[in-house]
């Protein structure tokens, strides 16, 4: 969901995935490479965000981030969809880029930032783009060579990771360098990545139902951290959820996207084909499907359309990325 409290506030820590649609690649050479992180370096340099490991492959990438003074849902739609429109028209292509919206699980500082920062800095050796691990030290495209000191890249929290090791620079680095060397035939760790991921935009909700069966907890790893940490998460949710815009109705939703786009209620209701008219359909399904969670075959039987049509195009709205949660927030508390 958008309004997400303490949870999505400056020092929240998470571990970031995003995936080429269709397992395609996202980039097709080191000239894409850059100009990603050259815009994860903009980012961070606003100390929007804090970045202290981070993987580029062919297909996906990792981000170890801290939220800065932007939410990492602002951050990742100005990184992605930057991202995409480069990479588009650079490489003469249409459509999306991303597969769906980025992934993200929110991490129990103390027990897993260390591992995580091994684990993602290891993507590479894993996926054999590499013979020997020590490749990795002058590898330009995870944040491994900045933290040994063969990067410059002055954007990344280097310190925050050598600091965990020793008090003593270099010291800290051949501590460091053990540590990963450690990790090398550990292999794949889902546990890592968790299962069914909890979306930093949006996905409080699901985290919520985990209250219906602890057993879930181990199964489905939505959030990474000790049990404490886990129930903590918990409360959180339902806090979230109490906060839900619970007194939103149809009708004064209807009301406030008409208005809020200059568009006369009459024909969002009705079935014409007016390209602004169908984006404010669309907009609607979206904030009243997954933002509010309320019921799409409601909201099908008012437009008159089908339910397979609201939720197609309200999953279309959340993979463009392209709404904020400021303007949701609007539609959903404003008095007419």
């Amino acid at each position: 969901m958008p309004r997400q409290a303490r949870l999505d506030a400056p020092g929240v820590l998470h571990h970031v995935m995003a995936r080429g649609i269709e397992q395609s690649s996202i980039f097709r050479d080191s000239h894409d490479m850059e100009d990603f992180i050259d815009r994860i370096a903009r980012i961070a340099s606003k100390k929007d965000w804090f970045i202290y490991a981070w993987a580029l492959m062919p297909n996906h990438f990792h981000l170890l981030a801290r939220t800065g003074r932007k939410s990492l849902s602002g951050n990742m739609r100005s990184l992605m969809s930057g991202y995409a429109g480069y990479f588009n028209r650079r490489h003469k292509r249409h459509g999306h880029l991303f597969q769906n919206r980025f992934k993200s699980i929110v991490i129990e500082e103390e027990t897993y930032f260390l591992e995580l920062v091994r684990y993602i800095h290891l993507n590479p050796f894993r996926a054999n783009i590499m013979e020997d691990i020590s490749e990795l030290e002058h590898y330009k495209y995870t944040g491994h060579s900045a933290i040994v000191g063969n990067a410059d890249r002055p954007w990344q929290d280097t310190d925050e990771i050598l600091g965990r090791f020793s008090t003593k620079h270099r010291h800290a680095i051949e501590l460091y360098q053990e540590f990963l060397a450690a990790g090398a035939t550990q292999g794949s760790r889902h546990e890592l990545e968790g299962g069914g991921l909890v979306r930093s935009y949006g996905g409080w909700k699901e985290v919520e139902k985990l209250k219906r069966g602890r057993e879930k907890y181990r199964t489905d790893e939505r959030i990474l951290g000790t049990s404490s940490f886990v129930e903590g998460i918990l409360e959180e949710a339902e806090k979230q959820e109490e906060k839900k815009n619970t007194h939103v109705t149809m009708d004064s939703l209807i009301r406030n996207i008409s208005k809020d786009m200059g568009i006369n209620k009459e024909i969002i209701l009705g079935r014409g084909r007016n390209r602004r008219a169908a984006r404010a359909r669309s907009i609607l399904a979206y904030v009243w499907i997954r933002y509010l969670g309320q019921n799409g075959n409601q909201l099908a039987k008012v437009l008159g359309v089908s339910p397979q049509y609201v939720h197609r195009v309200s999953s279309q709205i959340e993979q463009d990325n392209a709404i904020t949660s400021k303007e949701v927030e609007k539609w959903c508390n404003s008095i007419s």
